[in-house]
């Protein structure tokens, strides 16, 4: 195990089976959290696999399955943290999406918008919710991450639904930052385009290979970004280096807003 800024700390993410969620889980281990509850909605084979790597970094795992549109769902995820006496990270990582065309608006329906405001924006809130006494029981004043997206920020990405909500999650992380502090701090991370299954899964590999090249070679940077990418960055807005860091959004896309005017008046 490496030290880092999460020394003996409880975190909780959800979303955690794969992806960004199972990197963010994993790096919080390698930092030297000594516990991190690991919630998944279906699929109890890569959370398992998540928790061996959790384990591997020296952290305690905490498997818990539940969806966060269910409430009762978010009262227990945070019940499983309980044994700890606090948590200090919360990772709202969990979401999901329906691919559509922005340009075909027959394609996604008002039950559409429900769906994916019910687990992007309710989920989210809910958990803050369920977590908010083991948060404030943090001896530092306790961390909520919110994975938002650039596709909130600039109107872009999967669906209108899915820019909709994330634009929905960055307006509510500046409210909760507010409501909350000083006793809880919450930021959101932005991630342009990340190398997943996601895409691969929602539209084809021969749609994601391409997405996947267009956006080596459009981003600034001249990457496709992965998960341990991202992770690296949402994991800073909740250790001890941000503790002075709160109401902020982070966009961690390889620069590929600044093609975007849209973002001239952030």
């Amino acid at each position: 195990m490496a030290g880092g800024g999460f020394e003996d700390f409880v975190v909780v993410v959800t979303g955690a089976s794969t992806g960004l969620g199972r990197s963010i889980a994993v790096e919080t281990a390698r930092q030297g959290a000594k516990a991190v509850v690991i919630n998944y909605a279906r699929s109890q084979a890569e959370a398992e696999e998540t928790a061996r790597l959790v384990e591997a970094k020296g952290a305690q795992a905490v498997l818990v399955q539940g969806d966060v549109a269910s409430d009762d769902d978010c009262r227990g995820i945070a019940a499983a943290a309980e044994p700890f006496g606090r948590i200090d990270a919360l990772f709202n990582n969990a979401g999901t999406t329906k691919f559509a065309n922005h340009a075909d608006l027959d394609k996604v329906s008002g039950q559409d918008f429900l769906d994916l405001y019910a687990v992007n924006v309710v989920g989210a809130y809910q958990m803050v919710r369920a977590c908010r006494a083991l948060l404030e029981a943090a001896p530092q004043p306790g961390a909520v991450v919110n994975t938002a997206s650039i596709a909130g920020v600039i109107g872009i990405g999967s669906s209108v639904p899915y820019a909709a909500s994330k634009g929905a999650l960055t307006t509510m992380t500046l409210s909760l930052a507010r409501a909350l502090a000083p006793k809880i701090r919450v930021n959101a991370v932005c991630p342009g385009f990340i190398d997943t299954p996601w895409f691969g899964k929602g539209l084809g590999e021969a749609a994601a290979d391409r997405i996947r090249a267009n956006a080596a070679a459009s981003t600034p940077l001249k990457v496709a970004s992965t998960p341990d990418d991202i992770a690296a960055s949402a994991v800073f807005l909740a250790s001890k280096a941000s503790r002075h860091v709160t109401g902020e959004t982070l966009l961690v896309d390889g620069g590929s807003h600044l093609g975007y005017s849209a973002l001239v008046a952030r």
